[in-house]
């Protein structure tokens, strides 16, 4: 009786734990992905090109196929470079709470970075 109580609490339990887990591990990728996309927009002479394929190789391949990366690069030294990067949370994790009202469809995981060109 009462394991027919706690069963279902403790599956929802383990599959917030696996989700989110998945999820903070995956968001530490692409704030990571942004900060060095970022970091080699500073230097001369980096196209937008460069950054976007320096980030997807940052990436890991499930979550660089995914990703939509948008960088602003600047002109003169002391000019703002800016590389965002997201990816939808669908391909971060599995779906599991979505029968509890939590559902990572139409959800992004979006880092953005911004640093002075050199």
């Amino acid at each position: 009786m009462e394991l027919a109580l706690v069963l279902p609490i403790f599956a929802i339990v383990l599959f917030a734990l696996v989700e989110f887990t998945l999820l903070f591990y995956a968001r530490a990728d692409v704030v990571e992905a942004s900060r060095i996309g970022a970091r080699l927009a500073t230097m001369p002479g980096i196209t937008q090109q460069n950054v976007e394929a320096e980030v997807k190789r940052i990436l890991p391949p499930q979550l660089g196929q995914g990703a939509v990366i948008k960088t602003e690069m600047g002109k003169h030294s002391g000019d703002v470079v800016m590389v965002a990067v997201s990816i939808p949370m669908t391909l971060a994790s599995p779906n599991l709470l979505w029968p509890v009202g939590y559902n990572l469809k139409g959800q992004n995981l979006y880092s953005e970075t911004r640093m002075i060109k050199e």
